[in-house]
C-alpha cells in the first residue's frame, strides 16, 4: 500500500487490496460453514453491526458487537449443516481504510434431515482495514428467493 496515508492508491494496490477483501469474505463462509467459531470472530471488527431486521428465517434485528455477533451466528446455525457461497462481488474502496461490497449469495442450512432452507440474496458489507488487515463492521442479509428443503 502507499506509504503516504493521503495519496491515493495505484490500480495494482486497490488490485490487492480487493483481493485481501474476498479472502476475508471466503474465510467469513468456510470458518462458519466448519464451526470453527474463534478464527470466525476474527473477520469482524469489535465494533460490528449486523441487520438482519430484513430476513425473517434468521429472527432478530440488529446485533452489535463481535462476541454477540458470534453468539448470534452460532446459535443459529451451529447445530444445522450449512453452505455459504457468496458470488459476484461489487468491491469499492472509499479509501485506503474502508471499503463496501456488495455480494450475490446462496445459502443451504439443513436444521434435520429434510428440513431447512436453500436462501439466495445479498450481503451488503462496509469493511475497514485495522491494523494491516480487513474486518467486516457492518452487515446486511437481504434475501430474494427462499426455498424449503423437502
Amino acid at each position: 500500500m502507499s506509504e503516504q496515508p493521503d495519496q491515493p492508491l495505484s490500480a495494482a494496490e486497490r488490485l490487492l487490496e480487493i483481493e485481501e477483501i474476498k479472502q476475508l469474505k471466503a474465510r467469513y463462509f468456510r470458518l462458519m460453514d466448519s464451526k470453527q467459531w474463534l478464527p470466525f470472530s476474527q473477520v469482524f471488527s469489535d465494533d460490528v453491526v449486523v441487520d438482519v431486521s430484513h430476513d425473517k428465517h434468521a429472527p432478530g434485528d440488529t446485533i452489535r458487537g463481535r462476541a454477540d455477533v458470534v453468539d448470534f451466528i452460532r446459535k443459529a446455525v451451529g447445530k444445522a449443516v450449512t453452505v455459504h457461497h457468496g458470488h459476484m462481488p461489487e468491491i469499492e474502496l472509499t479509501s485506503p481504510t474502508e471499503a463496501r461490497g456488495v455480494w450475490a449469495m446462496f445459502d443451504y442450512v439443513e436444521f434435520k434431515p429434510g428440513r431447512g432452507i436453500r436462501g439466495y440474496g445479498h450481503y451488503h458489507e462496509e469493511y475497514r482495514k485495522e491494523g494491516g488487515r480487513w474486518h467486516i463492521c457492518k452487515l446486511k442479509l437481504t434475501r430474494l428467493r427462499v426455498d424449503p428443503l423437502r
